[in-house]
């Protein structure tokens, strides 16, 4: 089996937005993967931990933080 991973990361108008919006955008990556032969699998969250950045000299330093992202998972046999 294989598979392929990409990120997904809608986007929507901060006044207009809506979850209907994020979920055409959804489901217009996975119609197109399917018409490549990929099969949806899941919605998956990834944390991960993004590093401090000491700056120079501590001039512009920030502090390190969680980032989420979402990654959609596809299968093909």
């Amino acid at each position: 089996m294989e598979y392929k991973v990409i990120p997904f990361t809608p986007s929507i108008d901060r006044n207009k937005g809506n979850s209907a919006k994020v979920a055409q955008q959804l489901e217009v990556i996975i119609s197109n993967y399917n018409d490549q032969g990929w099969r949806y699998v899941r919605l998956e969250s990834v944390e991960t931990h993004v590093l401090p950045d000491s700056g120079c000299f501590g001039i512009g330093s920030q502090p390190g933080y969680t980032a989420y992202r979402q990654m959609i998972v596809f299968s093909k046999e």
